[in-house]
């Protein structure tokens, strides 16, 4: 029978403590990381953090898509914008594809026109206005990661900087090579027959969830305000992110196309609303992706961060330093809230 002490629930050693990568995990560690997913997700009100990320994304996209526009619009036309947003209009939902359309056609049109040095300038103000999405993803998860942020305001602009610039690159990655693919789909498709199609098909879409998994694990490793994590306890956090929001993104798609009627609610606004909607829901699968990897950290005693192998206690990180490895309990939960806001307190004095 499992220890009872105060509030805590003690059940001895935790499988999976000796782990040094999370495929050393064994299954009954991992039914224990899924039951403290499911109740941190709940005391960090990931719903919340989820639809505050929600509304900087939406606030930080359109400049987001100037900015990728203007590098990539130097070669862009109308016509490549239209070819490029087939392959996202089979994603999302058709009302966030044709908003996105709009803006880019918009940009497209306007950007074309600016060199030089005005173009820097644009470049700079859209990468600016860009860096609210990151900023609301260095919050939540320094949140996750039951961490405080110490960092000066010069040194959180250049990291919020740094991953807004990393956003772009992906995002261009993804387009060329999306393009790449898609021209070799139809040169293959007529001279070595359709089955060739198929495989770059396939590729395209392995390609995209390496891409998309590489991107979440580059922002979970040095978004929050602690030692960097290795790479491989990212990983399944990050693909787990990548197809929670390929899979969002479809079934939200379905959903709004022959279940819900928005625009008998909305009206007007349904395209917001649905736009929104989808931010909502696609933050929240990132955000839990990143609460499996604090989990996973929770749940072994090596040193999960980057450089030297440190004590428990000079790691530089929360989860990483934990050397008791207990299930949080209700009164645990409350404690550390109640811990929290006293901290939270200290510092304005």
């Amino acid at each position: 029978m499992p220890e009872t002490t105060g509030d805590t629930l003690h059940t001895g050693p935790l499988a999976g403590t000796d782990a040094n990568a999370p495929w050393q995990i064994p299954g009954s560690a991992w039914l224990k990381i899924v039951k403290r997913v499911y109740r941190m997700s709940g005391f960090h009100e990931l719903g919340l953090l989820s639809a505050g990320l929600a509304f900087y994304c939406f606030l930080a996209l359109t400049p987001l898509i100037g900015a990728t526009v203007m590098i990539y619009g130097l070669i862009g036309d109308v016509a490549t914008v239209h070819d490029q947003m087939q392959s996202i209009v089979e994603v999302v939902p058709p009302e966030v594809a044709r908003m996105l359309e709009e803006q880019l056609l918009q940009i497209v049109t306007t950007s074309r026109g600016v060199t030089g040095f005005a173009l820097l300038i644009a470049l700079f103000f859209a990468i600016f206005g860009g860096m609210r999405a990151a900023n609301g993803m260095i919050s939540a998860l320094n949140v996750i990661n039951e961490e405080r942020e110490t960092r000066g305001v010069i040194s959180l602009t250049v990291r919020a900087l740094g991953l807004t610039v990393s956003a772009i690159l992906i995002a261009l990655t993804g387009v060329l090579s999306g393009g790449v693919f898609a021209w070799l789909q139809t040169q293959t498709s007529v001279y070595l027959g359709d089955a060739t199609a198929i495989l770059f098909k396939w590729l395209t879409w392995i390609s995209a969830v390496a891409l998309g998994s590489a991107g979440f694990a580059l922002i979970m490793r040095y978004g929050p305000d602690r030692r960097p994590a290795k790479w491989r306890w990212l990983a399944p956090g990050s693909l787990l992110a990548t197809l929670l929001w390929i899979g969002v993104s479809f079934g939200f798609s379905l959903y709004v196309a022959y279940i819900s009627d928005y625009n008998a609610t909305y009206g007007s606004l349904s395209a917001i609303v649905v736009f929104l909607m989808w931010l909502f829901l696609s933050a929240y699968g990132v955000l839990l992706g990143a609460l499996v990897n604090a989990e996973i950290e929770r749940q072994t005693y090596c040193d999960t961060t980057v450089g030297p192998t440190l004590p428990a206690g000079e790691r530089g990180a929360v989860l990483a330093d934990l050397v008791d490895n207990r299930v949080p309990s209700i009164g645990d939960l409350e404690r550390r809230k109640r811990r929290r806001a006293e901290q939270a307190r200290q510092g304005t004095e």
